[in-house]
């Protein structure tokens, strides 16, 4: 499993028949780039669940073998896939664009400014020992490889 994948999986997004996405973050929007060969538009469905959940689903038919016609490999996936993850919280969802050119279908979801403007970062005091109270050395750290 790659590391964004796990990364996805850990932030609530579920996929099934595993589609590639790439998620890029603009200063104005949050982009989406799905890779969909051989899949028009019509063939794919973007829908928005739960205020802030999208999800992607689409079928890929498998092509039926004709009378006379013999198969020696067969690697591109059929079926039925979805992908669905969590908008963040600076997601203006009503104003979501989507568009597919050459089996690629890109996503843009803009960004409230008035979101980005009042977010603000709150530091969180940690307590405990001072660091100077802590053993020196590598008797501190504990590898599982020992």
């Amino acid at each position: 499993m790659s590391m964004l994948s796990s990364l996805f999986e850990n932030l609530g997004i579920a996929s099934s028949g595993y589609v590639h996405m790439d998620w890029k973050e603009t200063p104005q929007a949050h982009i989406f780039q799905v890779d969909l060969p051989g899949l028009t538009k019509n063939e794919v469905k973007l829908e928005v669940h739960q205020g802030r959940v999208l999800h992607i689903s689409g079928c890929r038919e498998e092509e039926p073998e004709e009378k006379g016609e013999k198969w020696h490999c067969r690697e591109r996936s059929c079926g039925s896939f979805s992908r669905q993850f969590r908008l963040p919280e600076d997601a203006k969802v009503e104003e979501i664009k989507a568009s597919m050119h050459d089996g690629v279908l890109i996503v843009t979801v803009p960004k409230d400014e008035a979101l980005m403007k009042h977010s603000q970062k709150n530091m969180v005091e940690i307590s405990g020992d001072d660091e100077a109270h802590a053993p020196k050395g590598l008797g501190r750290f504990v590898c599982c490889k020992a």
